[in-house]
C-alpha cells in the first residue's frame, strides 16, 4: 500500500467514525426526547409549569405558552387536597379520559362573569321553556282527574265505594315501577328523541280517557298514562344534571318543576271554562277536560321535537368554545379528574347500598306526600267550605301563584348560598303550619289560609329535595340510578292520597308503600285521619333533614382533616378516584 492510498484509507476512516460519532449524538438526542415526552404523559403536573427548552422548541402550537398566556390563570383543575398532590406514574394510559367529547372541542376560553352568564342565559333560554311546558302538561294530566271529578267523572262511571281510590292508585304504580329503567335507556335513546316520544304517547293516552265509558276502561287507561309519564320527571333532572354544575341545578329544577305549580293554576281555571262545554258532541265536562288537555299535550311533544338537544359537547346551538367550557365545567364541578360516564352493574349496586339514597327517600316521601295529597284534593278540600264547584275551582288557583312565588325565591336564593337543607326544612316548618290550620276546627276563611301554607311548602321545598340527592352522587350512571329509585320508590307515598265513601283501611300494595285511603268523606271538614298523616310524615322530614346534614358535615370534615395530612396519605390514580365517585377523597357533600 503506497502513502496515497494510506491517506484515503485514513481519511475515509475519519469519517467513518465521525458520522458513527454525529449519529450516536443524533440517537442520544432522540432518545431524550422521547423520554420527556413519556414523563409529561405519565407524570401530574401543574398547568403553569414550563417545559425545558428543547421540549419547547419541538411542541405543538397548542403546548407553546405565550408571554401573554403566562400571566393568565390556568383553567386546569387544582386540587388541593394531598392524595391527588402525591399521584404517581402508575396511573399510566389508563388516565386518558375522554369527558363528555372533549377530545372532539377546542381548548376551554378564559370568559370573564359576564361572558360565562350570557352562555347559562343561552342554555337556558334553550332547555328551560320547552322542559318547563312538558312538565306542566305532565303534572296537569295526571292531576286533572281531581278536577273531572267535580265535572261528573264519579257520576256517569258510577265510581261508588273505593273504585276512585283504585283509579288513582293504579296509576302510580307503574309510574313508580318504570322511573328507573327509563333512566337507563335516556342516554341509549337520546333525551331529544326519548323525552319529546314519551310525551306524545302520554297525549294520545289523556285524549283517549276522556272517551271512556266504564270503569274498567278508567282503570287500563290510568295504567298507560303512569307508564308513559313515568320517564319525564327523572330523566329531566337527571338530563338537567348532565348539563348544569350542582351549585346552579335547583334554580333550573324550580324552573321546570315551577310549571307544577303553575299546572294546579291553570288546571282550575280551564277546568272552570271546560265546564261550559259539558253537553257538546254529547259529551259530559270532564270528557273535554281530558280531551283537550291531551290534544294540547300532543302538540307540546311536536314542538319538542324540534327544538330540544340532546348534550353539550353536540349542542348546534352553541359555538364549539362554549360546549368545551360547559364541558369543562361539569368535568371539574364535584371531582377533580371528572366523572364515570359508560354503564356497568357495580353502579346500580353502588346505588342500592348508599346509605343516602335511602335516607333522601325518606325525606322525599315527607314532601311529596302532601304535595300530592293537596294537588288532587284541594278542589274537594275548598269545595267542604261550601262554595259550589265553579267557585272552588277559580279558588284553587291564588294558592298555586304563591307557591310558584315561593319556589322561585327558595330555588334563587339556595343556589346563590349553595345550600339545599334550610329551604328545604322552611318548606317542611310551612307544611307544619298549613296542616295543624285545617286540622283544627276553625272558620273556613282561616282553613283556606292554611291551604296556601300547604302548597307553597310542598311545592317551594321539592325542587331542593331533588336536587340535594343528585348533588352529592358522583358517576353519571350512579347519579341516573339514584335519583330514579329516590323519585320511584318515594312515589309509592303517593298511593295513599284518596277520598273514599268508605272508613276501610288496604294495606301493602308493594314492599316500601305506604296504601291507605286517609281522606274520608266521613271526615268531612275537617279530614282529621287525612292531615294527621301528613303532619306525621312532615315530622319524619324535620327528623330525617337534619340527621343527613350532621353525617355530612362529619363525612366532609373528616376528608378535610385527611387532605391536610402530608405524610402517609393513600395515593390514588385518576381512573380510582373516578371509581370511588362520591366517596373519592376529594369530593364534598352539598348542605
Amino acid at each position: 500500500m503506497n502513502g496515497t492510498e494510506r491517506l484515503c484509507t485514513t481519511r475515509h476512516t475519519c469519517l467513518w467514525v465521525s458520522n458513527c460519532s454525529l449519529s450516536s449524538l443524533i440517537l442520544s438526542r432522540m432518545c431524550h426526547m422521547f423520554l420527556l415526552t413519556r414523563t409529561s404523559v405519565l407524570t401530574p403536573r401543574p398547568a403553569d409549569r414550563r417545559l425545558p427548552s428543547m421540549r419547547s422548541s419541538c411542541s405543538s402550537p397548542r403546548t407553546t405558552m405565550s408571554a401573554e398566556e403566562k400571566t393568565k390563570p390556568s383553567l386546569e383543575k387544582k386540587s388541593s387536597d394531598s392524595e391527588l398532590a402525591h399521584v404517581q406514574e402508575k396511573s399510566g394510559s389508563e388516565d386518558d379520559y375522554d369527558f363528555g367529547g372533549e377530545s372532539t372541542l377546542p381548548p376551554p376560553p378564559k370568559l370573564t362573569e359576564d361572558e360565562e352568564r350570557k352562555i347559562w342565559r343561552k342554555v337556558d333560554l334553550r332547555l328551560m321553556p320547552i322542559l318547563a311546558v312538558m312538565y306542566l302538561f305532565s303534572f296537569m294530566d295526571r292531576g286533572n282527574i281531581g278536577n273531572a271529578k267535580l265535572d261528573g267523572l264519579e257520576t256517569q262511571l258510577h265510581l261508588t265505594g273505593n273504585k276512585y281510590n283504585i283509579a288513582l292508585t293504579m296509576y302510580f304504580i307503574p309510574y313508580c315501577m318504570f322511573e328507573c329503567p327509563a333512566n337507563l335507556v335516556l342516554k341509549k335513546f337520546r333525551p331529544s328523541k326519548w323525552l319529546p316520544g314519551i310525551t306524545l304517547v302520554w297525549g294520545a293516552i289523556m285524549t283517549l280517557m276522556g272517551l271512556v265509558k266504564t270503569y274498567p276502561q278508567l282503570v287500563g287507561v290510568r295504567i298507560c298514562l303512569g307508564v308513559a309519564e313515568a320517564g319525564l320527571f327523572p330523566g329531566v333532572v337527571y338530563y338537567l344534571s348532565l348539563w348544569y354544575p350542582r351549585h346552579m341545578l335547583q334554580l333550573r329544577v324550580g324552573y321546570f318543576f315551577g310549571a307544577a305549580s303553575l299546572a294546579g293554576a291553570f288546571s282550575g281555571l280551564l277546568a272552570y271554562g271546560i265546564n261550559f262545554m259539558s253537553g257538546t258532541q254529547g259529551l259530559e265536562g270532564w270528557s273535554w277536560i281530558f280531551i283537550l288537555e291531551g290534544i294540547a299535550t300532543v302538540v307540546v311533544g311536536i314542538v319538542a321535537f324540534l327544538v330540544m338537544v340532546d348534550f353539550p359537547s353536540t349542542a348546534g346551538f352553541l359555538t364549539p368554545e362554549e360546549r368545551s367550557y360547559i364541558v369543562w365545567t361539569k368535568k371539574y364541578d364535584n371531582s377533580s379528574v371528572g366523572e364515570e360516564e359508560h354503564f356497568e352493574m357495580r353502579h346500580l349496586i353502588q346505588a342500592l347500598v348508599d346509605w343516602q339514597v335511602w335516607l333522601h327517600i325518606l325525606i322525599y316521601m315527607s314532601v311529596i306526600g302532601p304535595l300530592y295529597g293537596i294537588t288532587l284534593f284541594l278542589p274537594t278540600i275548598i269545595n267542604t267550605f261550601g262554595h259550589t264547584v265553579p267557585v272552588s275551582q277559580l279558588l284553587t288557583v291564588p294558592p298555586y301563584i304563591f307557591a310558584t312565588i315561593t319556589l322561585f325565591v327558595f330555588a334563587y336564593w339556595s343556589d346563590k348560598i349553595k345550600k339545599r337543607s334550610p329551604f328545604i326544612y322552611a318548606g317542611l316548618l310551612m307544611l307544619l303550619v298549613g296542616f295543624s290550620i285545617n286540622i283544627s276546627n276553625t272558620k273556613p276563611g282561616v282553613k283556606y289560609f292554611g291551604t296556601f301554607f300547604c302548597v307553597a311548602g310542598s311545592y317551594a321545598s321539592f325542587p331542593g329535595v331533588v336536587a340535594w340527592l343528585g348533588n352529592n352522587l358522583s358517576g353519571q350512571y350512579k347519579r341516573g340510578i339514584g335519583m330514579a329509585l329516590h323519585i320511584g320508590i318515594g312515589n309509592f307515598r303517593q298511593v295513599q292520597h284518596v277520598y273514599t265513601e268508605e272508613a276501610s283501611f288496604d294495606a301493602g300494595l308493594n314492599s316500601g308503600a305506604i296504601a291507605s285511603n286517609i281522606y274520608r268523606a266521613k271526615d268531612s271538614p275537617r279530614f282529621i285521619v287525612g292531615h294527621g298523616c301528613e303532619l306525621m310524615f312532615v315530622g319524619m322530614g324535620l327528623i330525617c333533614v337534619p340527621i343527613a346534614v350532621l353525617t355530612y358535615t362529619r363525612i366532609n370534615r373528616a376528608r378535610d382533616e385527611r387532605a391536610a395530612q402530608v405524610e402517609g396519605a393513600p395515593v390514588y390514580t385518576k381512573k380510582e378516584l373516578r371509581e370511588m365517585g362520591d366517596r373519592a377523597p376529594d369530593f364534598r357533600y352539598m348542605l
